[in-house]
Parts: structure tokens; C-alpha cells; sequence
């Protein structure tokens, strides 16, 4: 690593390039302690970060239980925090390239520097300097991580005394409604499934639109997953959730059961599987709902099986389904990076399923 210590009045902050980017290994970084245990494949791909950052990241894996998905973007999301705040303090331009900035020498003290003026600053470099300006989304997201970051300091391990960013709001959203089959597109692409695979396909859709389940949650559906008036899932954060289904998913499902039956997986946990006896891919989940989409004369460019999420969402809502039970079926942590979504009874759960007009509506002899 090439860098110098920079003095800015009784304060030392390091500035450096860095030869170690995302994803880099170098173990001599590593800490000779940490608050919660990484393991090695975490620790390789986070070697470029202070201690005090990869403790974070460890304890939202580990102890949170959060996902990969999320952990790489706390870790991407602070790190740009972290660089910004080493070019603030130094008093350097800010067309400084930020990945030239080294965050090693970052720890406690030089968090104690940053104060709600240099917070503010980065909200208006991204809104403005970086790249002609973020959107209020990723700004928000940026956010967010930086209030969880304070957050586990202050109140989860008592670092700090101070939150210097509780109380500041977030970009406001341009709020705009996602994208959606309409109820006849939706009985339009379940009535056009047809193939070698016709009962597997229709399950699936029936799945999507009835459930609102996502791609990776359908993927690792097992049979042992699957009971009478509902499916066992697992979501982000390797969260378990409920979710009932109508009778016509049901009829689906039964009707896919027979088949299923009779075909030997790889893993045979698996309650799909793919044309080569595997459990069936995202990839291919994905190709699939863009082939029916256009057999049903939708276009596939418009519209993805997480698409049919959305659709199943609407669907539910636009039937009078409380916000918050949608919520608990979607198996959303979050509405906004504010809300938190509360617990409602099973009961509520199934009446939020029964509620889909799609839960009565059966294609399956079209199939037979």
C-alpha cells in the first residue's frame, strides 16, 4: 500500500491508494480479534476493510442472519461513506477518485470526527458531484446503511454516545407503481401454458401469482415444503414464513404432485426439477415465464417472474387485503427503509389468499 499520514490540526488521517480492491485477499489485514467469528470466505472478500466495518458486516451476517446480497451492499455502500469521509477530512478535492482512497486506517476515533455537516455533504455529493447525480433510491439505500452503521455503534455495542444521523430523513421517492399483469393478462398467461412441461409451468405461475413468492424462494421449494392449504418458504435471511394458498393453486400443485412423483432428481428433495433430473435453476425459472409470457401475447421484455410478484401483490391489495398482511405474505422486512412490517394471525394469512381472484380460478384441464 502506498500512502502518508496527513496532519489536520491535532488529527492524523491516512491517505493512500490502495492496492487491495473489493474482493482482494490479503490475511496480514485481518484482525487478531473481532467481536463475532467470520468465516474464511467472508474475511477474504472484505480484507480491504478497518476492523471496525468488518465487525459490522460479520454481525449482520452472523448474528442477523441477513444475506449476501445484503452484507455486499452494506459493505459497497460504506465503504464509499468511509473513502468520502477520508477525503473530506484531508481536505482534498472532490474530484479525488474515490477508489484511489484507502479506509484501512479507519477506526473509532476517526468516527468520532464525522459529524452531521460531513454526513450532509456526502447526501449532496451524490446528489450532485458523483456521476451527474444518484436517484432519491440509491441515495435513500446509502443512507440507510450508514443509520444501520451508527445504529449497531451507538445502541448494539455502545461505541459511540452520539448518533449523529438518527434524525435525518430521507430523499424523498418519486413514487412510482411497478409493473403489473392486470387481472385478464394474468388469466391470459395461465391459460396459454402448454408444452412437454405444462403441469410443472402452470404450478409455477400458479405459485407466483397466487403466493407473490420470489425466484430464489420458488428455487428452493423441497416437496416436504408443501402442505395441504400452504407452502413453507424461505426468504432473506434464511427467514422462514407461511404462505396459504387458494384452491386453485392447490389443484395446481396436486396435479404437478402426480408427475413429479414419478421422476427421479438429482436431489430429490427438490419439488422442481429441470429437463436434466436437477433442481430447476433461477435462470431457467426465469426463461420459462418469459416463454409463456409471449405464448400469452405479453410482452416478455416488460414483464419477469418477479414481475408476477408485484402483480400478485396488487392483485391482493386492489381486493381490499390489508397493507400489512400483503406485507407478511411478501415476507418483506421493510416497506420503506423505515416501516417494518408487523406480525399478523395465520388466519389473516389465508383470508389474504383466499382474496386473490386468481385463487378460484382453474386452467388445469387445459393441460391434461
Amino acid at each position: 500500500m502506498i500512502g502518508a499520514l496527513v496532519l489536520r490540526g491535532t488529527q492524523r488521517f491516512f491517505v493512500g491508494r490502495s492496492q487491495h480492491r473489493c474482493g482482494h485477499d490479503n490475511n496480514s489485514f485481518l484482525p487478531q480479534r473481532t467481536s463475532y467469528a467470520m468465516n474464511e470466505v467472508f474475511m477474504e472478500r472484505y480484507t480491504d476493510c478497518p476492523q471496525i466495518l468488518r465487525e459490522f458486516l460479520s454481525y449482520h451476517e452472523t448474528i442477523k442472519g441477513q444475506s449476501q446480497r445484503t452484507i455486499q451492499e452494506y459493505y459497497l455502500d460504506l465503504r464509499m461513506f468511509l473513502r468520502f469521509m477520508v477525503l473530506v477530512k484531508n481536505e482534498m478535492p472532490y474530484t479525488t477518485p474515490l477508489e484511489d482512497l484507502s479506509i484501512r486506517q479507519v477506526d473509532l476515533n476517526f468516527i468520532k470526527t464525522i459529524t452531521i455537516t460531513d454526513i450532509f455533504d456526502f447526501l449532496s455529493y451524490l446528489a450532485n458531484d458523483r456521476n451527474d447525480g444518484l436517484g432519491s433510491a440509491a441515495r435513500s439505500r446509502k443512507l440507510s446503511a450508514i443509520k444501520s452503521f451508527y445504529k449497531y455503534l451507538t445502541v448494539r455495542t455502545k461505541q459511540l454516545e452520539e448518533n449523529p444521523v438518527k434524525d435525518v430523513e430521507y430523499p424523498k421517492l418519486r413514487k412510482a407503481l411497478p409493473k403489473y399483469l392486470t387481472l385478464e393478462e394474468s388469466k391470459r398467461l395461465l391459460s396459454s401454458v402448454q408444452g412437454p412441461n405444462a403441469k410443472r409451468d402452470y404450478a409455477i405461475l400458479m405459485l407466483f401469482l397466487n403466493c407473490g413468492i420470489r425466484r430464489s424462494e420458488l428455487v428452493g421449494l423441497n416437496l416436504n415444503d408443501v402442505y395441504e392449504d400452504r407452502i413453507r418458504v424461505v426468504g432473506k435471511g434464511n427467514k422462514e414464513r407461511i404462505v396459504y394458498f387458494g384452491s386453485a393453486c392447490k389443484a395446481a400443485i396436486d396435479d404437478y404432485l402426480l408427475e413429479r412423483k414419478q421422476k427421479v432428481l438429482t436431489d430429490n428433495r427438490a419439488l422442481f426439477g429441470s429437463r436434466d433430473s436437477n433442481r430447476i435453476s433461477v435462470t431457467a425459472v426465469h426463461r420459462l415465464v418469459k416463454k409463456h409470457m409471449l405464448q400469452a401475447g405479453i410482452d416478455p421484455d416488460q414483464y419477469s417472474a418477479h414481475k408476477l410478484r408485484h402483480t400478485a401483490a396488487t392483485l391482493m391489495i386492489s381486493n381490499g387485503v390489508d397493507i400489512k398482511t400483503v406485507q407478511e405474505v411478501l415476507g418483506h422486512e421493510h416497506l420503506n427503509t423505515t416501516e417494518i412490517y408487523t406480525h399478523i394471525e395465520n388466519t389473516e394469512l389465508k383470508i389474504a389468499a383466499e382474496a386473490n381472484p386468481l385463487a378460484h380460478i382453474d386452467f388445469k384441464g387445459e393441460h391434461e
